[in-house]
């Protein structure tokens, strides 16, 4: 096994904790753009469900009109017997 014969001077601790900032901020900026795809993609979900939304009153609406057709079809039909 290698043993580490190298000393940490306060240089090289300095250009290390630097690197890793340097990479961190990158992760950020990473970040930034996944939460701006995310924001894209919550837009794209709320059009997509303010459709569904009217699209399913249509359908109610239809379903109450064509029950209320049939009902009067029927009505139509008893009284005439």
């Amino acid at each position: 096994m290698h043993l580490m014969t190298e000393k940490w001077t306060d240089g090289r601790l300095d250009e290390f904790e630097k690197r890793v900032d340097e990479r961190f901020d990158r992760v950020d900026e990473r970040f930034d753009e996944v939460n701006k795809r995310f924001e894209q993609i919550d837009k794209r979900l709320d059009k997509i469900d303010s459709s569904l939304e009217s699209m399913q009153k249509t359908l109610v609406f239809g379903g109450i009109a064509m029950t209320s057709a049939y009902m009067a079809g029927f009505a139509a039909l008893v009284t005439q017997l």
